[in-house]
């Protein structure tokens, strides 16, 4: 997924910039930075990053950790390993910034995924039975913890201001 930001504000913001700096690496990363933690308090905060509120764990997922013995939290996208929320990172250039998970289930978690979407597995168990599992085996809603909300775009804008009056100042 790619989400391109051209507000008013922030296009304003780096066109003053642009004027004071060459290379744009630098506020990138710090952009970066900010995107890490406020993707990180979505996980905190069990919201989308515009807050509205992540469905909750349903409850056939509940029975299946406790039915392999794994104490879990009932907060959406927390599971026992709590790997999603912790594999948060960024990558920048001089011209842009991208964050994101590289857990394989991340883009699922994302934008959600229904019963047998991406196929089925076929096979025995241990016992020598028969068996047959759609993938995902239940409907999973979507559960955004990726992109920009309003807060994002204010604290994006304010990195870019506070780049400007370094720029200013000489430094």
């Amino acid at each position: 997924m790619e989400l391109k930001l051209n507000t008013a504000e922030m296009d304003a913001a780096f066109a003053q910039l642009s004027l004071r700096l060459t290379d744009f690496t630098g506020v990138m990363q710090d952009i970066g930075e900010l995107m890490i933690e406020s993707t990180k308090q979505n996980f905190v905060d069990g919201t989308d990053p515009d807050g509205k509120a992540w469905a909750p764990k349903s409850q056939a997922t509940l029975d299946a950790y406790a039915g392999r013995n794994e104490s879990v939290s009932v907060r959406p996208l927390i599971g026992p390993s709590k790997s999603l929320s912790t594999t948060i990172f960024a990558q920048h250039d001089a011209t842009s910034v991208s964050w994101g998970s590289n857990m394989i289930y991340a883009a699922v978690m994302q934008f959600g995924a229904q019963a047998g979407e991406f196929g089925a597995t076929i096979g025995r168990d241990k016992n020598g039975r028969e068996f047959f599992v759609s993938t995902p085996w239940g409907n999973i809603p979507a559960r955004p913890f990726i992109g920009v909300g309003p807060e994002d775009l204010t604290a994006i804008t304010e990195t870019i201001s506070d780049w400007l009056e370094r720029a200013d100042e000489g430094g």
